[in-house]
């Protein structure tokens, strides 16, 4: 490793600390209001929402066959059901993978 690496390594640790150490400390004394804390929720449903949408957007010359869509509304609908987080992101990936194993693609 060259110096300069290991020292932004290092820097990257120290402030992934200091801003996790952040939190509970500042917790008292920064006071936000409700609304801001509705919004904060908000934008984090709608950011993994993104987040779930853009990885079935295929990339370069690749098809998007059922299986895909197949494991992302079987998780969808085990999500919308309540399940345990596990065990939707385990039946997504069986059935994407069964698929596929089928010869869907």
């Amino acid at each position: 490793m060259t110096k300069a690496l290991l020292l932004g390594v290092c820097a990257l640790a120290v402030g992934t600390y200091a801003f996790r150490f952040a939190g509970p400390v500042l917790r008292s004394r920064v006071k936000v209001s409700a609304r801001t804390v509705k919004l904060l929720e908000i934008a984090s449903v709608v950011l993994l929402t993104a987040l779930a949408v853009t990885t079935l957007i295929p990339s370069g010359d690749h098809r998007v066959g059922i299986a895909l869509p197949a494991g992302v509304l079987v998780a969808a609908v085990l999500a919308w059901r309540k399940a345990p987080l596990l065990a939707v992101i385990l039946a997504a990936a069986v059935t994407t993978a069964g698929l596929r194993l089928l010869g869907l693609h």
